[in-house]
């Protein structure tokens, strides 16, 4: 199945100059969806790991199913302030300021591989961000897979250079 038929390209959105990828058009199609987790599953049985970690918000959607599927416990990294217990967090720049991404300090442990889920891969300052994040919990990341490689931009080789392994289901430019 040809995914890239099913993911909606807007330009100048959310601003002038940004070609906006909208996942939502898949996740409407039964059968694009359906294949698309399958995939990530296939995926995900070849790389050992304990967890299945989500990327706040669009991760939440991928990572969740995945986990079902795979009969693991789910993690989720969400914006500072939206999770209620005692919380670990992890700074980082964004193109345009900085962001905080947060994790129940009772989520990870040093015995746990992490796979880590997101949408889509654009310059990685939040999926190292993530990365950085299971690390301070002793966790180990085995893995990120993502529903989408902005090619051109340099999100999977600044994470490839730090020695973490990258899955991508399909590759659109960024620009």
């Amino acid at each position: 199945m040809n995914l890239k038929k099913y993911i909606r390209s807007i330009p100048n959105y959310p601003k002038q100059g940004i070609l906006f990828r909208d996942i939502t058009s898949l996740l409407e199609h039964k059968k694009a969806f359906h294949f698309t987790i399958q995939k990530m599953k296939e995926i995900s049985k070849k790389i050992p790991h304990t967890k299945i970690a989500a990327i706040e918000s669009r991760g939440f959607v991928f990572a969740s199913a995945l986990a079902y599927l795979n009969k693991k416990p789910l993690v989720l990294l969400r914006k500072k302030g939206k999770l209620p217990g005692t919380t670990i967090s992890q700074k980082f720049k964004l193109e345009y300021g900085m962001d905080t991404i947060e994790v129940h300090k009772s989520s990870l442990n040093k015995k746990d591989k992490v796979i880590i889920v997101d949408d889509l891969i654009a310059t990685g300052g939040t999926a190292l961000a993530a990365a950085k994040l299971v690390s301070k919990c002793k966790a180990k990341v085995s893995a990120f897979i993502f529903l989408i490689d902005l090619f051109d931009l340099p999100g999977t080789k600044l994470l490839q250079s730090h020695g973490y392994k990258t899955y991508k289901l399909i590759n659109f430019p960024g620009h």
